[in-house]
């Protein structure tokens, strides 16, 4: 009998559910904590500064204290579901001034049940149809050009096509009985280099009785929300970036009658939406968030944040060869104030991208973002979630690194071979293999040419030093952009190294020329048409 089996049958008779060996005190987490108390180390992972801002690949935000109380206090009891949604929704909306309101299990899920419910209209029928929508009435998704992101999977996951449109006139073209949603980034009012505003949208869209899907995923909260006055029908928002709510919860405010449908198409339903669990805890954490927004000293918070960035500019005062300027953004997308330090790199021989590298692989560990514009390079210092004590020991860490004395970087050795022409490159991917192609041409140590992966054949530059091989790879579409590194060694006419895949983690290469040589042979030129087919 397995676990899940056992545990049914303890439950059924009224046991303790719990196995031999698995009892433990209240108090007790069943890992061994350092006594700095960060859990991470536990593990052999070192924790990081965020000097970033909300982004999920560094844990986004960190939860309020009442958040962490609410889920706290949720995972004590059981209830049912569908109760839960209905008690949120009206909750949210009495707090939002929304229509209703919905949790899901992060922003990204919320564009998927949105999409599901647009597509089905709450037929279950439809529901546990996708993604093969034939038959469907509603199976298109309108798009403007400049909203597409990497997001936009989540719509195309339920199987809808994708119409791009980036004028007016092709927006209303695109429009018909077929037209299920339209989704677009959240922009700003009176922006004049955006010809598909949310009000030009909305203008077109409602009449056809069209919903307008609105992602804010990053921005903080307005109440009521701006995108919903503006017209929008739904309005996506991330928990776990400015709201600080739980990381893995998303909020979608709006109409009750889209949300409804769009918490059906969500687990605990089966369905497309399955994958995509919720739980209670954090569902009662997101309401947490939203109610603590509406009591937030916001004005103190970016007092805090503006005092920070006075700690450490202070620190790096009297470094000759820095400027630095603070940015306060107006905008509600990753509002936060931060820190501008640039300088020039042939004078520091260093970069904002090596600085940033260097400030991120060593302990104690901090994120920062990097800048090059206009001959000079640069640091980004984001506060809005550092904590307090980070200030010091980032204005420490600075100014060691930004004062330090460098050598130019040694000039670039001769290559060991000639890298131009063709290669064949087997890839060694984490779970499978490909062969793919570099065909590139030599000026010196630097190259440039293509790089031929499965199906996309993308620009690729780099430079040869010595018997080191670097090869940079990017390639962008729609929704979706790929950056492969190759870092390699050359040895007996091959080439071998890693691959870093970006977000996609890492791969293993090996180059040769290829096997088989293109024949050389002469050929006849007819000199006229074909006296036979």
């Amino acid at each position: 009998m397995n676990r899940r089996a056992l545990l049914k049958t303890l439950g059924a008779i009224g046991l303790s559910a719990e196995l031999p060996g698995t009892l433990r005190s209240e108090t007790d987490p069943g890992i061994d904590i350092p006594a700095d108390g960060n859990i991470f180390r536990s593990i052999g992972v070192e924790p990081i500064i965020n000097c970033r801002g909300t982004f999920t690949i560094i844990g986004g935000s960190l939860e309020l204290p009442a958040v962490r109380a609410a889920m706290e206090a949720a995972s004590h009891d059981f209830i049912q579901y569908d109760e839960l949604a209905e008690g949120i929704g009206k909750r949210l909306a009495a707090v939002t001034g929304a229509e209703w309101g919905m949790v899901s299990s992060g922003c990204a899920a919320a564009l998927k049940h949105v999409t599901a419910a647009c597509v089905t209209g709450g037929d279950p029928e439809k529901l546990i149809r996708i993604p093969d929508l034939t038959g469907f009435e509603k199976y298109e998704v309108v798009i403007p050009a400049r909203s597409r992101n990497n997001y936009d999977h989540s719509i195309r996951n339920i199987g809808v096509r994708i119409i791009d449109v980036a004028t007016t006139a092709e927006l209303a073209a695109a429009l018909s009985r077929r037209t299920a949603l339209i989704y677009m980034l959240a922009d700003s009012p009176g922006q004049p280099d955006n010809p598909l505003s949310l009000e030009t949208i909305v203008a077109l869209a409602k009449p056809m009785g069209i919903p307008v899907l609105v992602d804010a995923a990053a921005e903080v909260l307005t109440l009521p929300s701006i995108h919903l006055q503006r017209g929008a029908t739904i309005v996506a928002y991330s928990g776990g970036k400015a709201i600080c709510g739980p990381q893995c919860a998303g909020l979608l405010l709006g109409d009750k009658s889209i949300l409804s449908a769009a918490w059906q198409a969500s687990s605990p339903h089966h369905g497309p939406g399955r994958d995509n669990k919720v739980g209670r805890e954090e569902m009662m954490g997101m309401l947490a968030a939203v109610e603590a927004w509406t009591t937030r000293d916001h004005a103190a918070e970016w007092k805090r944040w503006l005092g920070w960035l006075d700690i450490i500019s202070k620190r790096l005062n009297g470094i000759d060869g820095i400027t630095m300027s603070v940015i306060e953004p107006t905008q509600l997308s990753n509002k936060s104030p931060v820190l501008q330090v640039n300088w020039d790199p042939g004078k520091f021989n260093l970069t904002g991208e090596e600085l940033a590298e260097e400030l991120g692989r060593t302990p104690p560990r901090i994120a920062i973002g990097s800048t090059n514009r206009d001959g000079l390079t640069g640091i980004q210092i984001t506060t809005g979630q550092m904590q307090p004590g980070n200030a010091e020991v980032v204005g420490d860490r600075l100014r060691s690194a930004l004062a330090r004395k460098r050598s130019p970087a040694p000039a670039l050795a001769a290559p060991v071979m000639d890298l131009g022409g063709a290669w064949e490159v087997d890839m060694q991917f984490l779970n499978g293999n490909g062969r793919h192609r570099f065909d590139l041409t030599r000026d010196g140590n630097w190259l440039q040419g293509t790089y031929q992966g499965t199906w996309a054949a993308m620009e690729a530059e780099g430079f040869a030093d010595g018997n080191i091989f670097r090869l940079r790879c990017s390639y962008r579409r729609p929704g979706n952009q790929l950056v492969y590194i190759f870092v390699g060694t050359c040895r007996d006419g091959f080439i071998t190294g890693d691959v870093h895949l970006g977000e996609y983690r890492t791969a293993r290469f090996t180059a040769r020329r290829p096997q088989k040589p293109t024949p050389k042979r002469r050929f006849v030129v007819p000199g006229g048409p074909p006296l036979a087919t």
